[in-house]
């Protein structure tokens, strides 16, 4: 991690990275420093947790979470930081990603993880929520969302 790093996009297998691959096209877009961690709720609860501390510590301003199944990820990440988390539910499963979306959105009150959809819009929008959240401190990454956005009129 470098320390111009400010948004970690942390995947619970290495496999949903392909999934990702808009998002990490978005973020580049935007001039967005970020980095990527393959680490698992369930299988690395120590260093899942030691890496949110290590990047809270760095100045890590945003996490993007991806999970699929009972998508435990963004929710772990939530408790451990008060940094917003957006949370991308992978498709995949005998619900097709519907029951990642469910866990995701179900957070208990007082740990909030910003919610976006199921399939190959998900990562995009998480992108451009980071990237929103970053402009409100950031004037040349809310010009690049505005040129962003005039590009798809």
């Amino acid at each position: 991690m470098t320390s111009n790093t400010v948004v970690s996009v942390v995947m619970g297998s290495k496999s949903d990275e392909g999934h990702l691959e808009p998002a990490f096209k978005l973020l580049d877009g935007f001039g967005i420093d970020w980095e990527t961690r393959v680490l698992s709720a369930h299988r690395q609860p120590d260093e899942l947790r030691a890496y949110i501390q290590e990047a809270d510590q760095k100045g890590v301003r945003v996490f993007i979470a991806a999970a699929g199944l009972s998508a435990a990820l963004p929710g772990v990440i939530a408790a451990h930081t008060i940094k917003p988390v957006i949370g991308i539910p992978v498709p995949g499963g005998p619900l097709k990603g519907v029951d990642a979306l469910l866990s995701i959105v179900q957070m208990p009150g007082g740990i909030p993880v910003a919610t976006v959809g199921v399939g190959s819009h998900g990562p995009k929008n998480a992108a451009v929520l980071a990237a929103e959240i970053l402009s409100l401190t950031d004037e040349g990454i809310r010009k690049k969302l505005e040129e962003y956005r005039n590009s798809m009129k």
